[in-house]
């Protein structure tokens, strides 16, 4: 059976720490989960052979209140058949697709989203509302459209504004509504989709969602899952209590019999998605904010999610997930003094001041070159207790002279300084809870209050705090944590009809505040963090890199789950980071990413090798990627990846026996060569590099032998 609680209770309970009890609301019924929980799916799709196989096999949430419903989580189907084919380009006839579908549905009567107004449907009301279409040129690559209705009734104004890319099969947009009656509030806006479209199946073949979960600080965060969507089937997901991805993960790639679409929603908050087969070829997507039922006062706006639409055809997902790699690096990974982020090398420094110049100083007579010198939390006012945040001040205690005489000693080395902070989440008997609680959300019985970024008053305060701190002390990088889940904050600051204003309005002003430090630092890296990787989606990752991408980090135990991580996480995001705090080569491989440090208790010296390693394989991991192997867990199995720069002729292949695994020697067929080309090949653990041509590498596949138990193999490759 399942829990029936209202709304309020639901939202209440959401309201705790990071690895306590959540539950996630969907339209019609509440499932409870804990943090293992996989996304929420409807119990329509457990119909299907492929999903009752899943839930067999998927370990099934701890609850002893309530069932949960698990959604599939399988390895790709044909997997040896989507890695068969060599990469190629994007080809004339996906651009044309896009550009088809643009004309067909942006310029259509009936765009692609929805939503009521004052009850009636969207596609009956936006026919008869006046219609202005402008179009921009943004630069050689990308063309914007802003579609705009008004209502001449009550001068509602709805605003589609969409960007077209002429370099990739990719087409974006934002739907915005905004009452320009200064009189008069607007009737109820209500069920607001940013997506709402439908697609058609062609032959026999069944649509098939690709995606991975989200992070929940377990060995199977961004595990990778493949799900038929067959004939009245309903897959339906939304993230735990108000964290973009934590949970789950709103990057789908649909895949059809002859090709696919790639469907990634933006939205820094509560967002939910739904794929809804019909019974015959049809499937109706839909994405927006989980809850919108409000009016508008006079002047406000409020904004869809950011949809990205990316068409591709064939049968090859590894390319279609290497066109959406390479469209993220080309257009939506933050500039740094015009240049996409380079990989770099990161070292934790120590909570006093004295041991800020020592711990630089061993790193350095190690021989160790980091990029980043890292100060996480703990640096304020916050008597002992890190969590205790709300006072934002260097802590004149543990640092008298504050981070300036350190900053400016480690710029004359070329590093960087980056500080964390956690401006939401505010704790009682802090400066911000003392002096301004008008700009605090606090619900009765919460521990935690949440800054409320709507605010402009709020804002624009912590804009000139956050701004005056890094300026004075010299911090080069930002780092932004979330450790606390706002979606009972959001709600209980609603009324009944205004329900999921304060949350659109907040997160517009989040989006805002980055923006505005980014203005005035055009140079800093922001990190983006909330408990590790639970705020990640596209739009955040606009503005910010993850240097930790999840808090699954910590202790040997911890390695297996990280090789699935950077497996299930690489199809999609190419730049992120974290840390091992175990050095030995099969463990420490398991973390190398293109943000790689280690723990803070490592000693230089023997953390060495790998950093020197990982500086070498590190910028492969920003090119192509494919998995050699399915996905798991198994300590029975292998698993392996290739990272490739067909550009440059180069790139980087890691595999892992595990510590149960009988077969000490595994080929494996490489992607993305010249096959008229030879290719230097060369094992970290050998002696001297092979030289193998690059047809033997794609047919025949590249042999490893890994004697040790677990063992591990780094190879890469150069065309001569």
């Amino acid at each position: 059976m399942v829990t029936k609680l209202s709304r309020r209770e639901v939202l209440k309970l959401t309201g705790v720490a990071a690895g306590a009890t959540m539950l996630t609301a969907c339209t019609s019924k509440v499932v409870k989960q804990t943090v293992e929980s996989t996304p929420v799916v409807d119990k329509t799709m457990e119909n299907t052979p492929l999903v009752q196989k899943a839930v067999e096999n998927t370990p099934t949430a701890k609850s002893t209140t309530a069932s949960v419903v698990v959604t599939p989580v399988t390895a790709t189907p044909n997997f040896v058949e989507l890695i068969a084919n060599p990469a190629t380009p994007v080809t004339p006839e996906e651009i044309q697709k896009k550009a088809g579908w643009v004309k067909n549905r942006l310029f259509a009567a009936q765009p692609p989203f929805s939503f009521l107004f004052g009850g009636r449907p969207s596609g009956e009301l936006l026919t008869s509302w006046p219609k202005r279409v402008a179009t921009q040129p943004l630069d050689k690559d990308r063309t914007q459209y802003t579609f705009t209705w008004t209502d001449p009734q009550t001068a509602l104004e709805v605003r589609c504004v969409a960007i077209e890319y002429a370099d990739y099969p990719v087409v974006e947009w934002t739907v915005y509504f905004k009452n320009t009656n200064q009189a008069a509030n607007t009737s109820i806006l209500e069920q607001i989709q940013g997506l709402d479209t439908q697609l058609e199946r062609e032959g026999d073949s069944e649509f098939v969602l690709h995606g991975c979960l989200g992070d929940s600080t377990l060995p199977k965060s961004y595990q990778p899952f493949a799900q038929e969507i067959g004939p009245n089937a309903v897959a339906r997901f939304a993230p735990l209590a108000g964290r973009p991805t934590s949970g789950v993960f709103p990057y789908y790639n649909l895949q059809a019999a002859a090709g696919g679409w790639i469907v990634v929603v933006g939205w820094p908050g509560q967002w939910a998605s739904q794929f809804q087969r019909d019974a015959g070829r049809g499937l109706r997507i839909t994405a927006g904010q989980d809850v919108t039922r409000l009016y508008l006062k006079p002047g406000e706006e409020i904004r869809t999610p950011l949809i990205a639409l990316l068409f591709w055809q064939g049968t090859d997902v590894p390319r279609a997930q290497n066109i959406w790699r390479r469209w993220f690096m080309a257009h939506n990974i933050p500039r740094y003094g015009g240049r996409p982020p380079a990989p770099i090398a990161h070292m934790q420094l120590p909570n006093e001041e004295s041991g800020l110049w020592e711990k630089v100083k061993a790193y350095n007579e190690a021989g160790v070159k980091v990029d980043v010198c890292w100060r996480d939390a703990g640096w304020y006012p916050c008597k002992g207790d890190w969590f205790n945040t709300g006072t934002w001040e260097v802590d004149p205690k543990a640092f008298p002279n504050g981070f300036r005489p350190f900053s400016d000693w480690i710029h004359t080395q070329g590093k960087k300084l980056i500080v964390w902070f956690e401006p939401e989440r505010v704790s009682p008997g802090t400066w911000l809870y003392e002096q301004h609680p008008e700009w605090l959300i606090s619900p009765p019985g919460m521990p935690q209050s949440l800054l409320n970024l709507g605010n402009p008053e709020a804002r624009a305060w912590l804009t000139d705090h956050v701004d005056k701190l890094l300026t004075e002390q010299g911090i080069d990088y930002y780092r932004q944590d979330f450790n606390m889940d706002p979606l009972y904050h959001w709600h209980s600051n609603d009324t009944d009809d205004r329900q999921g204003l304060t949350e659109n309005l907040h997160v517009q002003g989040y989006l805002a505040y980055w923006d505005e430090l980014r203005r005035r630092h055009p140079d800093m890296l922001i990190d983006s963090c909330a408990s590790g990787g639970r705020r990640n989606d596209l739009e955040t990752l606009r503005l910010a890199v993850p240097l930790l991408r999840s808090d699954y980090q910590f202790g040997r135990g911890t390695t297996l789950g990280n090789q699935g991580h950077t497996y299930g996480l690489s199809s999609w995001i190419p730049y992120y980071g974290t840390a091992t705090y175990a050095i030995e080569p099969y463990h420490a491989r398991s973390f190398y990413v293109p943000a790689f440090g280690v723990g803070i208790d490592v000693k230089p010296a023997e953390a060495k090798k790998a950093y020197d390693e990982c500086r070498k394989v590190a910028p492969y991991m920003l090119g192509d990627y494919y998995p050699l192997t399915p996905y798991n867990l198994d300590l029975e199995q292998w698993i392996a990846w290739q990272f490739d720069q067909p550009e440059a002729g180069a790139g980087m292949v890691q595999a892992f026996r595990r510590e149960k695994s009988a077969e000490a020697v595994q080929t494996f067929r490489l992607r993305g060569l010249d096959p008229a080309a030879s290719y230097d090949v060369t094992n970290f653990d050998a002696n001297s590099p092979a030289k193998i041509t690059g047809q033997e590498l794609l047919e025949r596949g590249l042999t490893m032998e890994v004697k040790d138990l677990p063992g591990s193999a780094l190879i890469i490759y150069k065309r001569v």
